[in-house]
Formats: C-alpha cells, structure tokens, sequence
C-alpha cells in the first residue's frame, strides 16, 4: 500500500463561498515580515552573514564575519522602512499583519510598541530568520517553542498566527500539533484558507504569496521600479475581485519587507495599489486572525472518512460493490499510490476504473457477465443487487407493459447470444426508450467494439454508484 502525502486536487471545481463580511468579493490580507535583527549574523550566534533578499546582487555568505553592507541594508528596514510604512497604513487606516521573527522583535521594542497602538496582528515569523530545512526535527520543535515563550515575553501576548517562511518538510505538522495557532501560513498552494488534521488537531491553514511579494525586487525574475509592483498588484487584484464579481470570492495576500517596499521609490507603487483596492466596493482589508476567525465560525472543519485513509478490510466493505459482484477490483484499487486527490467522486473512480482496465480480457469479460439482464429474470424474482434495482427501477425498468417486457426478453437473448454477455448500459443516463434504442444499435456492432462499448458502460455505472455515496 502506498500513500501520497500531498493534495493536488484542493477544493477541486466548486470551491465553498467564502462568504466574506458585507458580501465582499476579495479579502486582502497585507502582511510585512519583520526580519531587520533576526537574520544571519555572527552577532546572533550564527556561522556567518545573511545572503537572502536585499538589494546586493549576488550576495552570498561571508562565513564568519560580519557582513557590514548586509547589515546596514537590514537596519534601514528597522530604522526607516518601517516607519515609513506605519505611516502609510495608519493614514490610510488599513489593517496589517505582522510576521514577527521572535528575536527581531525583542531588538525593537519601539517598533513593537507602534504596531501595538496601531492594532495590528502581530504573528510569529519563528525565533529566528534563518534556513530551517537541514534542521532536525527535535531541534526546529524546541526552536517552535522558544519562538511563542520569546514573543509572548517580548509582546505580552502569545502568537495566534504562524508564518516560518525558510520552512522545513516538518514545519506545518510541527506548528499544527503545537495546538495553539488559530492559523499556520507555510503554503501557498490555494486563494482561500483550508483545514488539514494533524492527529487530533483540526488546523486551519491561510496559505501565503511567494508572487504578490516585494521579495521579486531581491530576486530574479523581479520588479525593478514601484510601477511594476502596483501593476502586478493591480492584475491580481482585478482578477480576483471579477472572480468575486462571477459568485467566486477569493483571498489576496500580499507580502511586504521593511527594508525592501519600504524605499521610497518602491513604497510609491505599494501605495497606488492601497489606494486603488480601498477606493473599490466590497474589499475587505483584513488581518489574517480576522480571517480566520470568519472561516471558523462560517466554515468550521468537518472530519470525515477519507477513502485513502481507510483500511483494506473497510475500503473493500465501502467499494467493493461498485463493480458488479467484483470486489477485486477494490481489493487492488486499495494498494494503489492513493491520497487527497482520490478522496472524492473522480478521484475513487479513476482508481477503480485503473483496476478495470489494466485486468486481463477474461477478468474483465468476468465483471460483464456479472451484470444482470435488463428487466430479466432476476429483477423479476427480486434476486438483483440493491444498486441494480435503484438503477433499474431509476428508469421506470421494474414498471414495464407487458408488451416492453417482451420486448427486453427477445432483445436480451438475441445480444446475449451474439456477444456472450449481457447488455449493458447506464439507465441512470436513459430513459426506456433510448435503452431500446440502444440495444438494437449496439447489436449491429463487432464484438470487438461492442465489448469495448460495454466496459465503457460499466465504467459509467460504477461512477453513478460512487456518485450516490457523496464522497
């Protein structure tokens, strides 16, 4: 049996309706990454400088040495950028979340204080700004914990959000099965929250950009002028907000860096686009705790059996009738590579139909002639499947005249006779007449197309059953 960990298929065609607050098409969630004290550097105990998102081109580590244009970019962020971002948000009088590195924020207590007195989130951004990918598992845990006791000492109040950013294949199970964050951000993988389990623990998941970042000034392909931010911004934006115009809401997050957007010549693109988005209707400009607790309380997380979770014995009981008296179809279908993705309608049935027409032609001509005839002795005597009655008396089978059931009786002998197996078709897709149109069509096939026909029948059949069981 083999298990595959990640979910490619999410929410699938008809995401839920995030239901926003006054019915707002988007909800924009603005983020700044407080970092300037918390990166790489000798001074905090690390091997060497930090090399990742300034505007040094090229940069790399300078193993143990302090770095002294690194740190000095870093320090404007504090120093300058900050500040000059308070004073946009406050004017404009727009909500911010902050990712806070824990030992970033106990080096700015002033800082600290005006993101207090401006009401703003302030989320753990982890206990430093560093690569966590080569960390133990042990080790980033125990970092996990000294991140929420050192922003709890440093903001008088533990962190509700989490956001580690250099993250680990660990992190999102770590900071779930902390139980205490009302929301984790390490993913980027949707433009609305969701909910994963982890052992007990039912977390909600707000996934973040790595795109609508000013991090693209530091990286290449980027932004090189305010311009091309708010442009993008903007794009996203309108996109987003016409989805949300069609019935479709979604979230727009946007990542920010004091010592990147906050020079002067980038801050002006970030402040056409606030501009912009708060002059539109129906915008919610939200903290991610506010998001979160809206999607709790509108959309709390349900548990339920998950077929790519179930043992061999109950993913046989639960699908093995699917196929007409074949549960062997089940019973391979369950060491298949399932995961998220088959937890559903399509999913289940692609891998119950990957059994079907991988089996030999004998296997699957097996499956054929475990089919009843249509409105054939067995119906009569009552002696069909529970799914084969729903499905005949589905199109009026079980309520024939006597003229159409001579009808059925001398078309099924007549296919049984010429292909070897009964005739097969999903009534669930027929009326009684087009069934009887069918069968005198298809009896004027090869065998060779007709068998190939059948199977496709049987396919649909199978999709009609898992359809009626709302997975």
């Amino acid at each position: 049996m083999t298990r595959y960990p990640r979910d490619l298929r999410g929410y699938g065609r008809t995401p839920p309706d995030p239901r926003w607050p006054g019915g707002a098409r988007v909800a924009i969630s603005m983020v700044l990454n407080f970092e300037e004290g918390g990166e790489n550097n000798i001074l905090h105990g690390d091997a060497g400088s930090e090399a990742f998102l300034s505007d040094i081109a090229g940069a790399a580590p300078w193993p143990g040495q302090r770095h002294w244009n690194m740190e000095s970019i870093y320090d404007y962020g504090a120093r300058a950028g900050f500040w000059r971002l308070h004073r946009l948000f406050t004017g404009l009088g727009l909500p911010l979340t902050i990712y806070g590195v824990a030992t970033a924020l106990a080096r700015a207590p002033e800082q600290v204080a005006a993101m207090k007195e401006a009401g703003w989130e302030i989320a753990s951004h982890g206990l430093k700004w560093v690569e966590h990918k080569d960390m133990p598992e042990d080790e980033e845990r125990a970092q996990i914990a000294e991140a929420i006791r050192l922003h709890t000492e440093v903001v008088g109040a533990r962190p509700r959000g989490w956001y580690t950013g250099r993250c680990s294949e660990n992190t999102v199970r770590l900071t779930a099965e902390e139980g205490g964050f009302d929301w984790i951000s390490d993913t980027y993988d949707d433009d609305l929250p969701y909910w994963i389990e982890a052992g007990a623990r039912d977390q909600l998941v707000i996934p973040y950009t790595l795109e609508a970042n000013d991090m693209r000034f530091a990286t290449a392909p980027g932004y090189i002028e305010g311009e091309q931010f708010f442009q993008y911004l903007k794009d996203s934006f309108d996109m987003l907000y016409a989805e949300g115009l069609a019935g479709a809401p979604k979230m727009f997050s946007v990542g920010l860096h004091n010592r990147l957007i906050g020079r002067p010549g980038k801050a002006a693109g970030l402040k056409r686009f606030l501009e912009y988005a708060r002059a539109r209707e129906g915008v919610w400009f939200a903290t991610r705790g506010q998001i979160a607790a809206h999607w709790t309380a509108t959309h709390p997380h349900q548990r339920r059996e998950r077929p790519s979770q179930m043992t061999r014995i109950r993913f046989v009981e639960q699908f093995g009738a699917i196929y007409e008296h074949s549960p062997w179809i089940a019973e391979r279908a369950h060491v298949l590579e399932l995961g998220p993705a088959h937890d559903s309608l399509e999913g289940m049935a692609s891998a119950l139909a990957r059994i079907f027409r991988a089996a030999t032609p004998e296997e699957r001509l097996g499956v054929l002639t475990a089919h009843p005839d249509l409105a054939g002795k067995l119906a009569q005597a009552r002696r069909l499947t529970a799914e084969s009655t729903a499905e005949q008396a589905s199109a009026g089978l079980d309520a024939l005249t006597d003229e159409e059931r001579s009808a059925f009786e001398t078309l099924n002998a007549k296919y049984t006779e010429t292909f070897g197996f009964p005739f097969i078709i999903a009534v669930k897709d027929n009326t009684k007449a087009s069934i009887l149109h069918a069968f005198r069509r298809r009896l004027t096939q090869d065998r060779e197309t007709e068998f190939a026909e059948a199977c496709a029948q049987v396919e649909r059949i199978a999709w009609h059953r898992l359809n009626a069981m709302d997975l």
